[in-house]
């Protein structure tokens, strides 16, 4: 544990080098804060610092910067952190202008972490652990092809063809989906298969289908993507190399991108951090990832995440994260007909 003069010291550089981009040297503690201690102490602190390694310093003249160990300090000494009233009306203003519909939700949620971060957002689309039928309707499109519309819990469409051996009428498709809507509304997938039902064979067959796209659902850990701020990333002084730039774009082209970016086996609720080496991934070893899942816990969890530097301003960063998920919870709580339960947790 740092003094609380060496601590306030570490936070001044780390601040100074979030906001310059440029290692900070001792003059600039000694002239510009008023530390009320010698020029002589200062570099004794900032030399423990690096002996600690909790800043580097490339070489005796150079300035100073954080190391991971550094932002990892800064970060667990955070106070709570809180979005500021008025980013939260305008939040909240953004959000009665768009539809009522899930996805156009978390692309806006994803558009508002780019640009108040100017990183990278990343928003997974909350998706149920089990898939609850809703409805179901069997559209005819030809005598002998189908398409099955299916509407799982939360406002999950899908949709998939089904071909007979047989021409079956639309009346006949009506009829079966008015039998299948009465016998498994509100049943999840294991339930539907356990149910003891009398079916004709194609019945059964339109079944089997059904049964088939819920369990597919079941497998899938996260929604759709969305993502927006690449742009801002790459004009970070951080991110000049093309090579590191291919590596962070062949990343945001992953199909299971949030695998790479969060660790596995964290599903505590709150704020987490994740800085440089920390990353599993190679990839991003040279960034941060401030991320929150959000929803109802034990029936639909999405994602939300800042990725950027690591030189990122994590206190403006873990409270718009925070703030966003607490935003999307609400309404994914009201989507499932469901009250949202705030938890106060830590940041970490």
């Amino acid at each position: 544990m740092l003094s609380p003069r060496t601590e306030n010291i570490l936070k001044i550089i780390i601040e100074n080098y979030i906001n310059g981009a440029a290692p900070v040297p001792s003059q600039t503690l000694t002239h510009r804060y008023g530390l009320k201690v010698s020029s002589a102490t200062i570099r004794n602190e900032m030399a423990r610092l690096k002996k600690e390694g909790y800043i580097i310093q490339p070489h005796t003249s150079a300035g100073s910067f954080p190391s991971d160990k550094g932002y990892r300090y800064y970060v667990e000494t955070l106070n709570r952190v809180r979005l500021p009233v008025d980013q939260q009306l305008m939040i909240s203003h953004l959000f009665h202008q768009v539809e009522t519909r899930l996805e156009e939700w978390i692309k806006l949620t994803a558009n508002i972490l780019a640009n108040m971060s100017q990183n990278m957002a990343v928003v997974a689309t909350a998706k149920s652990n089990r898939s609850t039928f809703k409805h179901v309707e069997l559209v005819g499109l030809q005598d002998t092809t189908a398409l099955i519309v299916l509407v799982l819990q939360g406002a999950r469409l899908r949709q998939q063809l089904i071909t007979f051996t047989e021409p079956v009428t639309q009346n006949t498709l009506k009829d079966i989906s008015n039998k299948l809507n009465a016998e498994f509304e509100g049943l999840s997938t294991s339930r539907i298969q356990s149910r003891d039902l009398v079916l004709t064979p194609l019945e059964a067959r339109i079944v089997d289908d059904l049964v088939g796209i819920m369990t597919a659902e079941d497998h899938v850990e996260f929604e759709e993507l969305f993502m927006d701020g690449l742009q801002f990333m790459f004009s970070q002084p951080e991110f000049t190399d093309p090579q590191r730039n291919r590596a962070l774009l062949s990343l945001t082209e992953h199909k299971d991108m949030l695998k790479v970016l969060l660790p596995r086996g964290l599903n505590e609720a709150g704020v987490h951090t994740i800085i440089g080496m920390e990353n599993e991934a190679e990839t991003i070893q040279n960034c941060s990832v401030v991320f929150s899942q959000y929803g109802i816990p034990g029936e639909a969890i999405g994602c939300v995440a800042i990725v950027g530097p690591t030189r990122m301003a994590y206190a403006q960063n873990i409270a718009s994260v925070d703030y966003m998920a607490d935003v999307l919870t609400q309404l994914i709580s009201r989507l499932y007909g469901r009250e949202p339960l705030r938890e106060e947790t830590d940041n970490n």
